[in-house]
């Protein structure tokens, strides 16, 4: 991977770690990610008429993402529900970039070298570690954080296969983020009412740029994964957990040890190997 998609990969972590945070903070974590969701549709629904249209043969890939994304919002929503943004986080995206390379590797025929693997095995071993500093971790807490991270490999390898078929990068992630922003009003309604999706001025415009900040962060790993090998641009977006461990320090007040310390410069090593195999 060249110097520029990773250093562009990394700007997605701090953006994705900072989505999650915002999450992580809210009251209402369901209603929060709808009207993320909500806010990537609408700026979505503008880009539609200035992208192109992706092939034929994408769309299947689009509506199966859209389905995968909608099924990781609940979880994700439920897995916050207890356990701090360290300790969910690390485990739900600590175990996708071992998935995303296995999931290439099956359908994409994508055979890392040895300094991507060493580097894909240390971001994710890292990223996974942070979540065990002698705590403990409840069954119910560990069951949906792991259904969270097999949610992001399946949705990271559809889209690392659709948007090659896509012919368009932006035109795929514009469409299967339509589609996903579109499920997940739909679906919050199913399980609520639409309305108390009806807030505060502030709450919305902070959760809408949240959205936003979620729609950038994947359209640059999409971009990425159209011109990489799935496994490590996964490896390298999730690297956003060392500045999860920093926001959640600095906005949540979580407690930042020696040992979450070590593990963050484990990724960051792991990082460095993706770099360097590129």
């Amino acid at each position: 991977m060249s110097i520029g998609i990773s250093l562009i990969v990394l700007l997605a972590a701090v953006l994705h770690a900072s989505w999650n945070a915002l999450l992580r903070g809210g009251s209402d974590r369901l209603w929060s990610m709808t009207v993320m969701c909500i806010a990537i549709a609408l700026a979505c629904a503008l880009m539609v008429p200035f992208v192109p249209v992706p092939a034929d043969a994408s769309w299947g890939c689009i509506a199966f993402s859209a389905l995968l994304h909608t099924g990781y919002n609940l979880f994700l929503v439920r897995t916050y529900r207890q356990g701090d943004l360290g300790q969910t986080y690390s485990i739900a995206r600590g175990v996708s970039p071992l998935l995303v390379s296995l999931g290439g590797a099956i359908f994409a025929r994508e055979l890392p070298d040895a300094f991507s693997l060493a580097g894909v095995l240390l971001v994710s071993g890292g990223i996974v570690s942070l979540a065990f500093q002698g705590r403990t971790i409840g069954r119910r807490t560990l069951l949906f954080a792991l259904g969270t991270g097999c949610f992001i490999g399946a949705y990271s390898v559809t889209d690392g296969v659709g948007v090659r078929l896509s012919g368009s990068a932006l035109g795929y992630t514009v469409w299967m983020c339509l589609s996903w922003g579109l499920l997940a009003p739909a679906t919050y309604i199913m399980l609520r009412d639409a309305r108390s999706l009806v807030r505060g001025r502030r709450e919305v415009l902070v959760a809408a740029g949240g959205g936003l900040a979620s729609l950038l962060a994947y359209g640059i790993v999409i971009w990425a994964m159209a011109r990489g090998a799935m496994g490590p641009v996964s490896a390298l977006r999730e690297t956003s957990v060392v500045f999860a461990a920093l926001i959640g320090r600095v906005c949540l007040r979580e407690h930042l040890s020696r040992y979450r310390i070590a593990a963050c410069l484990v990724v960051a090593a792991g990082a460095l190997l993706i770099g360097h195999a590129g």
